[in-house]
């Protein structure tokens, strides 16, 4: 793995540290998707007026002393990254996810293993669900992934017990094209009876991490994680799931960031919460595949409009 030079400034200002915090690495995302964008953020000047951005300005301005210390961070997790044949993609590169480029808290850098994004990979849904699932619950999940693979749609998932690892498996047995989005580093394996299948997928679909390569996890890194599964889709399925079910939690993420949210009718049936996105908050109460499919936006739309927003960014 090579990186450029714009790529590891960018590192380095995600590697910053004053007193055990951190930029907000979104507000980072965001402003560095803007021209020149680099040089201001070394210098401590973010134009986003928010608290979140004075605070990274701050930040920055405070940390990038230490610039020695810096460096030598992103040196040895570039080091991890490469001792598992990782590649580095960031939002100032034309490989970046287009669906994932969409959402306001997008992250600044991937790490991914397996192979290249493709076009395809734009007409994608996330396939999610509680950890422990009723049998009849990861025999919908089967269901779900096998008929999106007939109809040519990517699956995303978060490589969890339960409803993820079934629609990750039947994607792969149908032959399909799937991308696991973790909740560690790209050198981490959890939970670790899917280590198997997590190198399966690095076969034929891709492995997807938004953190450093040395993270291990954490409470707080799986809500992130969902917030990228959200993102990289271009909707979100909940198979089976409790109110207090990260899978909901990505149901509510994913309405946040105008994708559309598929809640299978046994769901809707059994979960007050389910009933109330329905009603109130614009989720789609789905019987079949093919009601998930045709509310799916074809590459060149997403391009189109992925492209639109870049301009009003450059003009703004």
């Amino acid at each position: 793995m090579t990186i450029t030079e714009d790529q590891r400034r960018l590192l380095m200002l995600c590697a910053v540290r004053v007193d055990g915090e951190s930029p907000d690495w979104s507000v980072l995302a965001r402003e560095s998707m803007q021209p020149g964008a680099l040089d201001d953020l070394e210098a401590g000047r973010v134009g986003e007026n928010s608290v979140a951005g004075k605070k990274t300005a701050a930040l920055i301005r405070r940390g990038r002393m230490d610039e020695g210390a810096i460096s030598d961070r992103v040196d040895e997790e570039l080091a991890l990254a490469r001792s598992v044949d990782a590649r580095l993609i960031t939002v100032l590169d034309e490989a970046y996810p287009l669906n994932l480029r969409l959402i306001y808290n997008l992250p600044p850098f991937l790490f991914v293993r397996g192979t290249e994004w493709t076009d395809a990979d734009v007409r994608s849904v996330a396939v999610v669900g509680t950890r422990s699932p009723s049998p009849e619950g990861v025999k919908r999940a089967t269901q779900l992934a096998d008929q999106l693979v007939k109809a040519g749609v990517t699956v995303v998932s978060g490589l969890a017990r339960g409803i993820d690892t079934a629609a990750h498996r039947a994607t792969l047995s149908g032959g399909g094209r799937t991308i696991a989005v973790i909740g560690t580093g790209i050198t981490r394996s959890y939970p670790r009876e899917n280590t198997a299948l997590a190198e399966e997928i690095v076969q034929s679909g891709v492995l997807v991490s938004q953190f450093w390569p040395s993270t291990s996890p954490a409470k707080w890194t799986f809500p992130r994680r969902n917030v990228v599964m959200s993102g990289m889709a271009q909707g979100t399925a909940v198979v089976e799931a409790s109110s207090t079910s990260g899978a909901r939690m990505q149901a509510r993420l994913a309405l946040e960031h105008g994708k559309k949210v598929f809640l299978l009718r046994s769901l809707v049936t059994a979960q007050p919460w389910a009933r109330k996105f329905v009603a109130e908050r614009g989720a789609v109460e789905v019987s079949a595949v093919s009601e998930i499919v045709e509310g799916l936006a074809s590459p060149e739309r997403v391009r189109d409009v992925t492209c639109a927003r870049q301009l009003t960014l450059e003009l703004a």
